[in-house]
């Protein structure tokens, strides 16, 4: 069966899913949630995502994802690789940890389609039977979701890049104590409502004027108008008729923030360290000031070693890669400047 494309553009809205591998557990205790959690948001510093909700499950996690640039190819290898790193490391295990491709579903990203997706991600563990409404439980009692990690929260307490105020005001609630306690309280007045039928909670039907062919949340390819479908469409063939290679996640499309952000990072660097990038190449790869640049680098953007080590002259992908490694147990003097940025990065 052939893969579905990815469309990727500025602003776009990604309803994300990935299951465990034969659908196993991607987290086996809540250390292993709080890693994803922290990998979420090092993804999200490095990409500029803006996440409007998220559930984490058992063997899987749905994510509501807002693109400021066009990288969610390039965004989620980095967050699924560096993620299954952390657990194998964890857990003295080894392979693959995620199943099949993630799915990706664009989304139409205000207005109904928003709005029912943001209720059928924050709803998840009740159609799980994880959180039991008959049993006088909330929505706010599963704690690895949005709701209680950070919607429910007042502003000051939320991640920076969890989008709580968006959701809000999606359903008219202010971003007060009592907005909050409202848009709580109708999730759990859906949530009672479904005592009967657990497993639809937070489902909806397909309007009657919609294509077919639309997601229904669950599957097909995209969630929004017929309109929004249209502009996808259009967006799929101008990525259809360009030649498919592996070097296809290279394009300026999905290196867009990336090698953006690369240079604005090796220009902050380089001043910091009071050099010119004329001076680089005279200066060996394993340089001080070199690796700490490096270091930022990769920390804040998905860059490759290769982007790297050509741009800072460190010989080989292989040789910044690692120099980086060796920095932090091989403390080597720096300009107090670069150190002072270095921080602030």
């Amino acid at each position: 069966m052939a893969r579905s494309i990815r469309i990727e553009y500025p602003g776009a809205v990604y309803h994300v899913m990935a299951r465990g591998n034969r659908r196993e557990r991607i987290y086996l205790d809540d250390d292993d949630r709080r890693f994803f959690l922290a990998t979420l948001a090092q993804a999200c510093e490095m990409t500029g995502w803006r996440v409007h909700a998220w559930v984490l499950m058992g063997n899987h996690y749905h994510l509501l994802i807002q693109t400021p640039e066009a990288n969610l190819v390039a965004g989620m290898k980095w967050l699924q690789n560096t993620y299954t790193r952390r657990f194998n490391i964890r857990h003295r295990l080894w392979g693959r940890l995620f199943g099949d491709r993630y799915k990706a579903v664009p989304v139409e990203g205000e207005g109904y389609y928003y709005e029912t997706l943001l209720d059928y991600v924050h709803l998840n563990p009740v159609r799980a039977g994880l959180v039991k409404p008959q049993r006088g439980q909330s929505v706010l009692d599963y704690p690895w979701s949005s709701v209680a990690g950070g919607i429910a929260l007042a502003s000051r307490r939320r991640p920076a890049w969890l989008a709580g105020a968006n959701a809000l005001a999606a359903f008219g609630c202010k971003d007060t104590a009592i907005g909050r306690r409202q848009w709580v309280a109708r999730l759990d007045r859906m949530a009672k409502a479904a005592v009967g039928s657990p497993g639809q909670c937070g489902v909806v039907q397909l309007p009657a004027e919609a294509d077919g062919r639309a997601s229904h949340l669950r599957r097909g390819w995209y969630w929004g108008s017929q309109e929004f479908a249209e502009r996808l469409l259009a967006l799929g063939e101008t990525v259809l008729k360009r030649v498919r290679h592996r070097a296809y996640r290279s394009t300026p499309e999905s290196r867009a923030h990336d090698e953006r952000e690369a240079l604005r990072l090796l220009g902050e660097g380089l001043e910091a360290a009071g050099l010119r990038l004329g001076e680089l190449a005279a200066l060996p790869g394993s340089d001080p000031r070199k690796v700490a640049i490096a270091r930022v680098i990769r920390a804040r953007t998905t860059a490759s070693m290769a982007w790297i080590s050509e741009h800072l002259w460190m010989a080989s992908a292989a040789n910044a890669s690692q120099q980086i490694k060796r920095q932090p147990a091989r403390p080597t003097p720096i300009p107090p400047k670069l150190k002072t940025w270095t921080n602030l990065s």
